[in-house]
């Protein structure tokens, strides 16, 4: 597939990039996630307020999208559709809308550095009926067994894809057994209700890069639930978390093995936020560009359906 941004504009994209992953310790090359002809695929604390939140010290030089951006492309394309477009125009639409299809889940989660896909987190999990209460909604206590299923899910990756050389001390992390973690707060930040039918897709993030000198006791994730039907976050969590020993009935350090995944992690959040952004900045180009010429034009008139021969 080919790049959503005209020449000049792509130009302007991968300089901004090249100079933002200058400051990072990154090979000299250009890593792929910067390639805008990628195909589209694959937080601090938390504000009260219906913005949306990013990690601490976040360096993407793409501002976060729209809460709702992706309900506000679509309605911009469908405009440029009424005011009529030729097959060009028709296909450069038929390209943003398939990209939002198909990519809005990842799109929508990278670009606020939650790493999506494999077994991150929960993935198209159907909403049940019997999850709904009398007030007609998806009750209340469901979101943080969503949030723990997949905080589970998050922990147990690290052991079986990431990390499998040190897959034990990571599946002890969820036992009493020796070192294990411990929920020390929780709290929601509920948008809309979810009904039934519906199906969900939840993640988490670290909310900011661990310290090593000296090792943390404690750390924080950030949690979306995405509904798939509204293709937007239903519910934000924020978890904070100790590391206990269990045998020395206290908290305890984190582990070099969990510092350094982590570390690795936050990189690739901060690695996936600017990939997506800038895919959304593409998108936003590319329908800019539809309106520029369709109805965002001195000559422009609103297609009515009517026949040239009516006319």
């Amino acid at each position: 597939m080919t790049s959503l941004l005209p020449p000049a504009r792509l130009r302007v994209a991968q300089s901004v990039c090249r100079r933002a992953s200058a400051t990072s310790s990154s090979s000299s090359s250009s890593p792929s996630y910067l390639s805008l002809r990628r195909p589209f695929s694959a937080s601090t604390s938390r504000s009260s307020s219906s913005s949306t939140t990013t990690p601490e010290s976040n360096k993407c030089p793409f501002p976060a999208p729209s809460p709702r951006w992706i309900a506000e492309l679509r309605t911009r394309v469908g405009k440029c559709l009424a005011f009529g477009c030729n097959d060009q125009q028709v296909s450069q639409a038929a390209e943003v809308l398939r990209a939002i299809a198909t990519d809005w889940k990842e799109l929508q989660a990278g670009s606020e550095g939650f790493l999506s896909g494999g077994r991150r987190g929960l993935d198209g999990r159907q909403i049940a009926w019997g999850e709904m209460d009398s007030f007609g909604h998806v009750n209340n206590v469901n979101y943080y067994r969503y949030a723990e299923s997949a905080r589970v899910n998050w922990i147990t990756n690290f052991a079986v894809h990431v990390d499998p050389k040190h897959r034990k001390q990571w599946r002890e992390l969820m036992s009493p057994k020796s070192t294990g973690l411990i929920m020390r707060s929780l709290k929601a930040d509920f948008k809309f209700p979810m009904v039934y039918p519906d199906k969900i897709s939840v993640y988490h993030r670290l909310r900011s890069k661990p310290e090593r000198d000296p090792a943390p006791s404690s750390f924080s994730l950030d949690c979306i639930v995405l509904s798939h039907r509204h293709r937007r976050v239903a519910c934000r969590l924020q978890e904070d978390i100790v590391l206990y020993d269990y045998r020395q009935q206290g908290k305890a350090s984190m582990p070099g093995f969990m510092l350094d995944q982590f570390e690795k992690t936050w990189e690739l959040q901060e690695q996936e936020t600017l990939r997506a952004r800038m895919r959304i900045f593409g998108l936003h180009g590319a329908v800019a560009d539809l309106e520029s010429e369709t109805w965002n034009r001195p000559d422009a008139v609103e297609d009515m359906g009517a026949s040239k021969a009516s006319k």
